[in-house]
Formats: structure tokens, sequence, C-alpha cells
């Protein structure tokens, strides 16, 4: 007799998480499942289905006493034997939303009906049968345990991330340390960006950064297999915080995202949008600095993820040095004044740049060469030195451009622009490496200069630099060695004594140049 009941939600059950959940092909794995010999006949997708509750009835008007997600054990004995009642009995507990059906075989169906079968596979909806009889009150209460164990595990794993990312909110974690703690989480990779799809930060999560970021922008307007939770606070979004595929969570992938997007939300109303603006220049600088890249594949996808587009443009690296590390205004102003030099064109130069042990750096993107009456503006207006990198058309050139520049860098004074293009020795001990020619060059011509510096504490490898680098005039290389003349002509004639050579001599000069360079 077929039951009746009103369509009125207050009287549906309550519907736990599908979180913690077990999958039907998990339950198949019962001890009490298994005694009965189970045949999957239709399975595939269909065995993925959430179980939630576990109902048995042998009715079959069943359909209109469940609310979805139960598993329907059954043996069928008051279901009609025709292939037009056993269609409507398949397609009734489908559109009910059943996770899957268990049908005991015996006195009422020895075998499977093939109609019901084809049934059950048109509608994607899961069948297994029973060769042999296992007691269904055995079989509800072992899976009915695993259902309860599970939503508690949720709960429990739940209530750890919510003090893990509000311990992480109190302590005024950065938005890499967040972003880093949900892909621990989901052990996957996870990225934050902004509303224009620029990465601000990204965990890669044992991934390279090429199959994570490259043509970001394009992969996470698609969306394809991923999830994103918005971050945003009080009517304002600022960004998205996005997971790539990866394993299931007991507390589940959404709500891991949204606790870390709700830590982010509230860090940028405290800090500001100034943290999200500097930390993508300043993973940059790191990697290229500290060579914590794979290649030129893993530093080009973080470039354009950045925003810094990398095809068709020409790249170079500055240094400023006499940057505080604190000192992020003056990279924005030395960033500003650069992009200026563009006009009304806000594309032809894009640039990022960060402090790195006590020198700022930039990488830079621009449609055309930089202009050197502008590089040298920013630098007398920013009160620093500034080393210009060759400019190049590839990443593994700007990687290549990286050394040499840091060693013009070492050598300039505030308000100084060199290019590295018109230091062909600084370029020459680059390319050279790590030679042991070289650093024997190097120990060999120098080391009476550097005993004398360790044992009376002096000054005589940096007044030597200071004279190789104004070759032809002593008074430059006094001031660059801040000493009177006389003390610094003193000085000239130790140095002179203690290597047996002559100064003046252009041979001489350029030898001991090139030891200077390779000591670095």
């Amino acid at each position: 007799m077929g039951a009746e009941r009103p369509e009125d939600d207050r009287v549906r059950t309550d519907r736990p998480d599908a979180v913690g959940l077990p999958r039907l092909r998990d339950v198949l794995d019962a001890g009490m499942l298994v005694r009965g010999d189970p045949q999957v006949l239709v399975g595939g997708p269909a065995l993925d289905a959430r179980v939630r509750w576990v109902h048995v009835s042998d009715s079959a008007e069943v359909a209109g006493l469940l609310d979805g997600g139960e598993l329907l054990l059954t043996t069928a004995a008051g279901w009609s034997g025709t292939d037009a009642a056993l269609r409507a009995v398949a397609s009734s507990l489908a559109e009910a939303g059943v996770a899957g059906i268990v049908l005991e075989l015996g006195a009422r169906f020895p075998v499977a009906p093939p109609a019901l079968v084809a049934a059950c596979r048109a509608r994607g909806l899961a069948l297994i049968a029973l060769e042999r009889v296992v007691k269904f009150v055995t079989v509800t209460e072992a899976v009915h345990r695993r259902i309860i164990s599970g939503q508690l595990e949720a709960l429990q794993e739940r209530q750890r991330l919510h003090e893990l990312f509000t311990g992480l909110t109190l302590r005024g974690a950065p938005a890499d340390t967040v972003v880093q703690a949900a892909a621990q989480a989901l052990g996957a990779p996870v990225v934050l960006e902004t509303l224009g799809r620029e990465v601000v930060t990204a965990e890669l999560w044992g991934a390279q950064a090429h199959d994570v970021l490259a043509d970001w922008a394009a992969r996470s307007r698609a969306g394809v297999g991923m999830l994103a939770v918005a971050v945003e606070a009080r009517g304002a979004r600022w960004g998205t915080l996005v997971a790539l595929p990866g394993e299931e969570h007991p507390a589940g992938r959404t709500t891991v995202l949204q606790l870390a997007a709700t830590a982010l939300a509230l860090a940028r109303l405290a800090d500001g949008p100034g943290e999200w603006a500097a930390l993508p220049a300043r993973e940059l600088v790191d990697a290229v600095l500290s060579g914590r890249h794979t290649g030129e594949d893993d530093v080009a996808a973080r470039l354009q993820a950045a925003g810094l587009p990398v095809r068709g443009r020409v790249l170079s690296v500055l240094l400023a040095t006499g940057v505080e590390t604190a000192d992020a205004k003056t990279m924005d102003a030395l960033i500003a004044a650069i992009s200026a030099d563009a006009g009304a064109d806000r594309g032809a130069v894009r640039a990022l740049g960060a402090v790195h042990d006590g020198a700022g750096m930039m990488l830079v993107s621009a449609k055309t060469s930089l202009r050197s009456e502008a590089l040298a503006r920013a630098a007398q207006a920013a009160g620093v030195g500034l080393a210009v990198g060759p400019e190049v058309t590839t990443v593994a050139q700007l990687l290549a451009s990286v050394r040499p520049t840091r060693l013009l860098a070492a050598r300039l004074r505030a308000g100084e622009v060199r290019r590295v293009d018109d230091r062909p020795l600084t370029r020459l001990v680059t390319e050279l490496g790590g030679d042991h020619r070289l650093q024997e060059h190097s120990e060999r011509l120098l080391a009476p200069l550097i005993r004398h510096d360790e044992q009376h504490q002096g000054d005589l490898v940096r007044v030597l630099g200071a004279v190789v680098a104004h070759p032809g005039s002593r008074t430059a290389a006094a001031s660059a060695s801040h000493l009177s003349r006389s003390v610094f002509y003193q000085r000239l004639a130790v140095i002179s004594d203690l290597l047996g050579a002559d100064l003046d001599d252009g041979e001489t000069l350029a030898a001991l140049h090139l030891a200077l360079l390779a000591r670095g």
C-alpha cells in the first residue's frame, strides 16, 4: 500500500553535510555486505554517491518515504516482476535521490531482472546484488556507525582548522603564510589572485611553477577542476583564493578555503593594500636572487602570473644600491619614475621591485628600451646608485644578467647610473663564472693586500677598488675612498710596495681590476 505524506520541508530529516559521509564504494567494504558476496551490476561513477543513511523496505512505493542519499536494502518482495513496473521503481528511486540499491537475491528474484539493471544503468543509479542472505539490521548498524564516525571527524577537523586560521589571524600572519597553511591542509597547490587574476602569492605544494601558473589568468577564468572562494569583507572584495584539484578533506575542501579566505580578509583589513602589492615582488626577487626556482620556465610562469609579460618584450634587471630593507617607498618611487617615462601608455613599462640583502632589485618588462635620461632622473630623485642589466628578450637571458648587474651595483655611488653593457670586464668575469684559473689569478694578485688588511684591520683592498673604478682621476678615487688626498696617497704607496707593481700601468690596473671583480 502506497504511503501518502505531505511535501513539506519541515518534516524532512536533518541532512548532514556531504563531507564525512562515506561513498557507496566505501560502504561495499563493510564486513556484513562482503559476507553477502555483493555483485556490482551498475557501478562506475554511481558508486561515488554519498550515503547519508540506510533504509530497509520491500515496498515498490518506498521512494515516497525517502529524502535522498539513502542506501536502500531490499529483497523486493513487494515489487512487481513486469519490465514496466521495474523501470518505474528504478525511476522513482532515482528521482528520490537514493544513493543506490542493494538487492538481496532469493525467492522473489533468483537473479537480478534485466529490465531493472537496464533502468538503473540508464538513470546512473548504483545497483548491487547480494548472492547470499545477510542480516540487514547488522548492515544498517555498521553503515550508520561509519556515517556518525565520519561526521564526528569532520566536526573535529573543522574545529582544528578554525583554531589554526584564527591563530594565524591573531598573530598577524602575512598572506603567503595563510596560503601555505591552506595548501598544507588540502595537500594541493593554492593560489591567491587579485580581481584582475594576477597572482599575489602561491603555494605550489610540490608542483612546478610552470605547471601551476603558466597562462594563469586564462586557466583561472576557465576554472576547470578548480575550487574558488572570494576574499572579501565589509562589502568589499579584493581577490580570490583558488585551490587546484587534490584529495578530499575531512572538513571539506570548501570549508578549508573559506576559513583561509576569512583570515586573508581580516589581514587585508588590518594591513591595507600595500602588503598584497609588495608580496609578488618580494617572492619573485627572492626566487631570482637566491636561485629558488627550477629554471627559466619557472620564472617565466611566475612573472606572467604576477602581471609582467615576457613575450615580445624588452626585459631587464635593475639593482639600486643603498636601499634599506624597510624602505619600500624608495622602490615604489623608482618604479613610478621609470614607468612615468612611458607617458600615457600604461602598459609600456611594467616593473616589480623589492629589497633583498641591502639592495633594491627591479624586474622590468618594457615595450622598448629604457631611456638613460629617465633612469638618471629616477636614481637622482631616490638618491641611490642604479645598475642596469643588459636588455634581453628571454627569461633565460634575464636570469644570466643578474650576476653581472650585482657585481656592477657593488661599485656605484648614490645618484650614479651604469649599464652592464658598458662594463665589458664585469661581463667577462660573469661569463667565466667559477673558473678556477680566474680565482687563482685573484688570489695571487690580492693575497698581500688581504693579509695586510686582516693583520692591521686595514682598507687597502677597498682603496684599490676605488683606484680601478677611477683610473683616470686620483681625486675621484680619493673621494670614493672617503680619505683625504694625503692619506689616500700613503695608501697607494703601501699598495704599490706590497704588490711590487706600478699602479700607473694600464695592464697592471686591468689585471687588478679583473682580480677584484673575481673576488666579488
